[in-house]
């Protein structure tokens, strides 16, 4: 069974080093391919560089309680080191507070939150949050990744929840 965390227990962690035993970093941000809605890795603030610093996803040992543990500090790596991240990075892609519509055009809020496989780093579900009015009667919308049929810079654009995959969650899921 895969395990999913949703993006609040991913930033703000600690980044634990095991050659030291000492935090080396808080995540403050993801870094997100749209193409496929991979987390690519973190922005991270480095204590010893006292600077914003990146954390690849494959230099990532394990996600535990505490935060995420890598082999050492010299992992993180300047953004404009990374040649190959280079057009990810330069997208500055973010998800949170994008608009979802249906293929129709059917307006049906922003992303509020969404979930991550950690194994894969992959985002499995976004959550959609409907305004203060709809949101109150109705919840949160919980849109599988299956249900994404493109992502622009202003909107993802899914296919209409009646016909499958979009389900109702509940506002604290």
């Amino acid at each position: 069974m895969a395990m999913l965390k949703l993006s609040e227990s991913l930033l703000g962690q600690p980044v634990m080093s095991l050659q030291t035993g000492q935090q080396v970093a808080t995540t403050t941000r993801p870094i997100i391919n749209p193409n496929n809605l991979k987390i690519e890795g973190f922005y991270c603030m480095s204590k010893l560089h006292r600077k914003e610093m990146v954390l690849l996803y494959q230099d990532i040992r394990d996600i535990i309680a505490q935060g995420f543990v890598i082999n050492e500090a010299e992992v993180l790596a300047e953004a404009e080191d990374l040649v190959r991240l280079k057009k990810i990075l330069d997208l500055n892609f973010e998800i949170s507070g994008k608009q979802v519509v249906t293929l129709g055009n059917k307006r049906l809020g922003k992303v509020s939150d969404f979930a991550t496989e950690i194994e894969t780093m992959y985002i499995q579900k976004i959550y959609v949050s409907q305004g203060m009015i709809k949101g109150l009667a109705k919840g949160n919308l919980g849109v599988e990744r299956n249900q994404i049929n493109e992502i622009t810079d202003k909107k993802i654009i899914i296919n209409d929840p009646l016909e499958g995959g979009a389900i109702r969650a509940n506002a604290l899921a």
